[in-house]
């Protein structure tokens, strides 16, 4: 039941047509991570690897490239697992569905990792640059790896049940690293292992890390799920991979899974870093080079048969979009459990993920008062925020199931289109001007600093959307091309940004200014400011990624009629948001054309690729 290593799941995708091998020597700087994106593009099958120009070892690529692929990969253990959620959110279904006493059992045993005394990881050693070294874009700082399981431990409490396994990215060389001795490690604030940072550095001592590569499939989704403090994630991959999973522990290194394919064994000075990237992230942009901590290698683990796994990040949708959809399948319904009232979220992955979350909550306050106005919401919503990954919501856009029980948060038009219809400007706009948001976004005023809005709309229906442009819309000087992609939702090309003052920029004042509360372009509840309105007309994955990557909302929020009353603010107009690429924000991905070339010669005259891209 499940896999215990990633070669039984390789060769069963490519035992089901699922899988297909790629035998022509392939670079690993840029041309590898390049053939990835462009087959998840067209939802293609996972890539193996067998001659990456100048590496000793096999990869695999595109592995979760697809829900159905991810779902298929754990096929064996789905049922019980959400027989263990279904048993976390209501015990009365064992008495409802007694039969459901076979399978829990069993399921809850494979939470327990099991320590054996030796396996096939402590077999092979190699180096840091003897590992495949899979660089993604043309600015990154270096190789990097792209499906880490970094783990860590409590330094105060030892042990698995105090352990961190997690998905932090781990460059392998480049910048000022030691060849062979040092790595750099990135991890944002809210992560488990800062925890651990943080008792290292009270201790005055360094901790032990470890760096799982491959192994089980289970261990890889492990690594990204939003689990309760407690719940170890190497438990969980047991779980769902319907197996123990066993752990060897040499003498003086941290556990590590028998079946991984690699591992590497280091510690970290929590006192000392180094700069780390550029890296091309899931944003869209290059993460830049900061100041992080570094790990000072130790050992350098493998199994015999060893595969490298990779993906590449950027523009949503990516990969990673999968991990995502599988985690909601699996976590979804205990959402208003743990987040009473609200009834569903959805961090929106065109955006970015955590510049967006979408939520439907309830409104039960006093429901003979008939003042329509948010209550509850603004209670739930501010529980929202402080729930795990959920905090580092930038925009957190919230509406009462009470008005529309039949509202699809995955519909993101219709979702829109309820709230700009309800939206009240002046009354529903919550700021949180200077507080943390995810590092990797760089709309802020610095590293993990910004800004957040929650808007919160409850009530009838206010307004009719316009569709199309007023006949009279007359812009003022240097606003061009508006453009409609959502009824209600009008884009604006505004004058390059090339002097940014946040929040007192003088084309947006003087647009504002300008377009007085009469004009008819208030019609359009929600105005955004951009650099090309036609880009962002054209799709909607296209607005939603300018939109939420390229503003700060206590910056970057303007309105025609503003105001300000008891440290409140709002507009009786239009509400404007400043999506134009400012002189701070990291630069945009963008694809190498001599390899895109590349990867379409291997789409022709027989090659791997024909017929898949």
């Amino acid at each position: 039941m499940g896999y215990r290593t990633l070669r039984q799941a390789i060769n069963d995708l490519e035992t089901s047509g699922q899988l297909i091998r790629i035998d022509q020597p392939i670079e690993a700087n840029l041309l590898a991570g390049a053939i990835q994106r462009r087959v998840y593009q067209h939802q293609g099958p996972a890539l193996f690897f067998t001659n990456l120009i100048g590496n000793r070892f096999p990869a695999v690529a595109n592995l979760f490239g697809t829900l159905e692929r991810t779902q298929y990969l754990f096929r064996d253990t789905l049922r019980q697992v959400e027989t263990l959620i279904k048993l976390k959110l209501d015990p009365k279904t064992l008495l409802r569905t007694p039969s459901m006493f076979l399978s829990a059992p069993p399921a809850a045993f494979h939470l327990l990792p099991k320590k054996i005394k030796s396996g096939p990881i402590l077999q092979g050693q190699t180096t840091i640059s003897e590992l495949p070294q899979i660089k993604s874009w043309p600015d990154d700082g270096g190789p990097f790896i792209t499906l880490p399981q970094v783990y860590s431990e409590s330094s105060q409490n030892p042990g698995i049940r105090s352990s961190n396994l997690g998905m932090y990215r781990v460059q392998l060389a480049g910048n000022d690293y030691l060849q062979n001795r040092e790595i750099g490690l990135h991890y944002q604030l809210h992560r488990g292992i800062g925890v651990h940072h943080q008792e290292a550095l009270e201790l005055g001592q360094p901790f032990r890390i470890n760096i799982f590569v491959g192994g089980p499939p289970s261990l890889t989704v492990a690594a990204v799920m939003p689990l309760p403090e407690g719940m170890p994630e190497v438990s969980f991959a047991g779980l769902l991979g319907g197996h123990r999973i066993p752990m060897v522990q040499p003498s003086g290194f941290l556990p590590m899974p028998a079946e991984a394919d690699f591992v590497i064994c280091g510690t970290i000075d929590p006192k000392q870093q180094k700069p780390e990237g550029p890296f091309g992230d899931h944003l869209g942009y290059y993460s830049l080079a900061h100041d992080f901590p570094l790990i000072n290698v130790e050992r350098v683990f493998h199994r015999p048969d060893a595969v490298w796994p990779f993906t590449t990040v950027g523009r949503p949708p990516q990969e990673d979009t999968s991990f995502g959809k599988f985690i909601h399948e699996l976590t979804g319904a205990l959402i208003p459990e743990v987040l009473p009232g609200i009834k569903a979220v959805h961090a929106v992955d065109a955006a970015g993920v955590h510049p967006l979350l979408l939520a439907i909550g309830s409104e039960r306050y006093t429901p003979y008062n008939k003042l329509e106005r948010p209550q509850e919401l603004l209670t739930q919503a501010n529980a929202v925020l402080g729930q795990g990954q959920l905090s580092l919501a930038k925009y957190l856009l919230i509406v009462a199931e009470n008005d529309n029980p039949q509202l699809d948060i995955h519909n993101i038009p219709d979702f829109f289109q309820h709230l700009l219809e309800r939206v009240d400007w002046q009354r529903d706009l919550h700021f949180q001007t200077a507080t943390t948001i995810d590092t990797l976004d760089y709309s802020g005023h610095g590293l993990n600093q910004g800004s957040k809005v929650v808007i919160a709309a409850v009530g009838e229906k206010q307004r009719t959307l316009p569709a199309v442009l007023p006949e009279n819309l007359a812009l003022p000087r240097g606003f061009t091309k508006p453009k409609i992609a959502l009824p209600g939702i009008l884009f604006i090309k505004g004058p390059t940004c090339n002097d940014y003052r946040p929040g007192e920029d003088l084309n947006l004042l003087r647009f504002c200014k300008k377009m007085t509360v009469d004009d008819p372009i208030n019609s359009f509840p929600l105005i955004m400011i951009v650099d090309d309105s036609e880009f962002c007309a054209a799709a909607l994955n296209n607005w939603l990624w300018v939109g939420f990557t390229r503003s700060n909302p206590a910056a970057d929020i303007y309105g025609i009629g503003s105001f300000s009353t008891a440290k409140h603010w709002g507009c009786s107009g239009s509400l404007l948001i400043d999506a134009r690429s400012k002189p701070h924000h990291a630069p945009a991905l963008i694809d190498d054309p001599e390899i895109e070339r590349e990867v379409d010669q291997l789409a022709v005259n027989d090659g791997p690729l024909q017929g898949i891209i």
